[in-house]
């Protein structure tokens, strides 16, 4: 792994906080860097690159406001939230967990932007379709959202579910895509 950095970005539903590796994102969501930091397993303090006029200065999680540019990332988050809802599709992702959690959120992936699926959909669509109560604990545990799109997903009745970021966040995320 090579040095982590992070930068948040406004959105109209608060901070999108982004912690990459290089121009992989490994976490992301709509918090603040020491609530993102907190839900990851095992992360130490995750540096925070600055700008400072033509120099960058890194400093510990959360003493620096403003952030260097994190490569395409800046350019996708930009573009999605001007509109080209696919924009989040064009970064490499990728966090830790077990086969069936990586084949939910390889399939997140592949879900339409202005779609949404049922856990059970969700479930059948990686061979499980025994599992949707697995598939719904795999969507809880994405640590990379918007990236890996479980914002995309319902219970089966419609109801929205759950959000780790909020229901206002989710019901903000499908109708931004659905425009």
């Amino acid at each position: 792994m090579s040095q982590l950095i992070s930068r948040s970005y406004p959105t109209p539903v608060g901070p999108l906080t982004v912690i990459a590796d290089g121009t992989t994102v490994v976490a992301a969501g709509f918090c603040s860097l020491d609530e993102l930091t907190g839900r990851l397993p095992g992360f130490g303090p995750i540096p925070t690159v600055a700008d400072v006029g033509s120099v960058s200065t890194v400093a510990d999680v959360g003493s620096v406001p403003t952030v260097a540019a994190i490569g395409p990332v800046d350019d996708v988050v930009a573009d999605y939230l001007n509109g080209d809802v696919d924009a989040l599709d064009r970064v490499d992702v990728s966090q830790t967990g077990t086969e069936l959690q990586q084949q939910v959120w390889k399939q997140l992936r592949l879900i339409p932007a202005g779609t949404t699926w049922s856990y059970r959909q969700l479930a059948e669509a990686v061979g499980r379709p025994e599992t949707a109560r697995a598939v719904g604990s795999a969507c809880g545990r994405n640590l990379i959202a918007p990236f890996v799109p479980c914002h995309r997903v319902r219970r089966s009745d419609g109801s929205p579910g759950g959000y780790a970021y909020g229901l206002e966040v989710k019901r903000w995320l499908l109708d931004h895509e659905a425009r």
